[in-house]
Order: C-alpha cells, then sequence, then structure tokens
C-alpha cells in the first residue's frame, strides 16, 4: 500500500505544480488558459517523475535519459488512455454526468500508469 500512495502523492505534488504555474503563467506572463497548459503539464510531468524516482520506486535501472523518456512515454499513454475512456463513456452513455466519466478514466489511467511506471520505468 506505501507504493500506492507514495505514487497519489507524488501525483498530487504534479497536480499543485501544474495548477501553480498554469495560474501564474496566465496572471502574470499572460499567456492564454491553452498556451499556458503546455508547459504546466510538461512541469507537472518533471516534477512527479522526481517525486517518484526519489520517494515512489527508487532509482531506475536506467539511465537519466531512458528512464525520462520511458516515463514521459507512460504518461502520454496514460493521458491518451484517459482521455479515450472518457470520450467513450460520453459518447455510449450520455446521460452519465462528465464527472462520473472523468472518475471511471482517471481510475483506469491511475491503475495504467502506476503499472507502467513500476514495471517500465523502475522495474519493480
Amino acid at each position: 500500500m506505501k507504493p500506492l500512495f507514495r505514487f497519489l502523492t507524488a501525483g498530487v505534488i504534479g497536480l499543485l505544480a501544474d495548477a501553480a504555474l498554469t495560474h501564474v503563467l496566465i496572471e502574470y506572463a499572460g499567456l492564454g488558459p491553452f498556451t499556458a497548459r503546455i508547459p504546466a503539464i510538461a512541469t507537472a510531468m518533471a516534477v512527479a517523475w522526481f517525486v517518484d524516482r526519489n520517494r515512489t520506486f527508487g532509482r531506475s535501472r536506467h539511465s537519466l535519459a531512458a528512464g525520462g523518456f520511458r516515463y514521459w512515454a507512460i504518461g502520454i499513454t496514460a493521458a491518451l488512455v484517459n482521455y479515450a475512456i472518457y470520450a467513450t463513456l460520453m459518447y455510449r452513455a450520455p446521460f452519465l454526468q462528465p464527472a462520473v466519466a472523468v472518475v471511471f478514466a482517471s481510475l483506469a489511467a491511475i491503475g495504467y500508469s502506476l503499472f507502467g511506471y513500476s514495471r517500465f520505468v523502475f522495474g519493480r
């Protein structure tokens, strides 16, 4: 249970970094809300990777560059899984509230990414 808690903690830390940077870029750098998301998401993934690497899973047997690439590959595909499940639920069950679809899609993406990170990035 400890790795799952640490993994979720890393995700929350990444989320906070994402939200804070998005806010700063919109309010103080004058970027639009869609443009601001690009560096904010990249930063959030880097922060979460750093926490996962140093606290959740430990150092990878892969080089820093290879481990980082694998982490990003899992993260991007997890986002695609999340969106695909959300879109499918919204299309197939239009009576479903979007927030409910987000919960199901996010839970699936969390499971996918935890498995992917633990097996293919950090080798546990």
